[in-house]
């Protein structure tokens, strides 16, 4: 046994001018958090900083089957400010999650649907100046004839009330929108 650390102990030490003539001529890299990334431009439209203003936590009411049932949204900025994330009814069997950012000059608003899917959509013209839209782009897990979300029209009422209007497609036919109605929680 001493024989054998003795030959570990001398072989270790033949190698060690090796390892540190290696380290000097390896090139010194910066630790991850002093690396510099390169960032694109922050969105500034008028749209986007409605979104903004949605930052919060919400508490609202939605229609289901005739009854008016309680929801919940939760909304933050993520990403260095580059998204904003939207958690309906967090903690919940249905939680889904929205993610609005922005394509280049394009803002779009990618849904993780409890249906399973995942469709992306466009902002396009709104009807009207308090209002964001979106309407169906693409999306991901979405085959001929599947229910998917087609369009969210985003109404801010004020500071603290906004509504939510998502539109789904079912089989090629798209149905009434189901509305959210929401205010801001103290």
């Amino acid at each position: 046994m001493n024989r054998r650390f003795a030959t570990v102990a001398v072989f270790a030490l033949a190698l060690s001018p090796v390892a540190a003539l290696a380290q000097q001529a390896a090139p010194q890299q910066k630790p991850a958090e002093n690396m510099e990334m390169k960032h694109a431009a922050a969105p500034n439209s008028a749209e986007w900083q409605q979104l903004r203003s949605l930052v919060g936590l919400w508490q609202g009411t939605v229609e289901e089957g005739g009854k008016k049932m309680p929801t919940t949204v939760e909304v933050r900025m993520t990403g260095g400010g580059s998204a904003i994330m939207h958690v309906l009814d967090k903690d919940g069997p249905y939680e889904m999650v929205t993610m609005f950012h922005p394509d280049g000059p394009v803002l779009l608003a990618t849904h993780y649907c409890a249906a399973h899917n995942q469709p992306r959509m466009q902002m396009v013209a709104a009807p009207a100046p308090n209002q964001v839209a979106f309407r169906f782009k693409d999306g991901t897990n979405i085959g001929p004839g599947d229910g998917h979300m087609v369009g969210l029209v985003i109404t801010f009422i004020d500071a603290n009330h906004h509504d939510e209007a998502w539109a789904y497609e079912d089989h090629g036919k798209e149905l009434p929108a189901t509305v959210f109605h929401y205010s801001r929680k103290p």
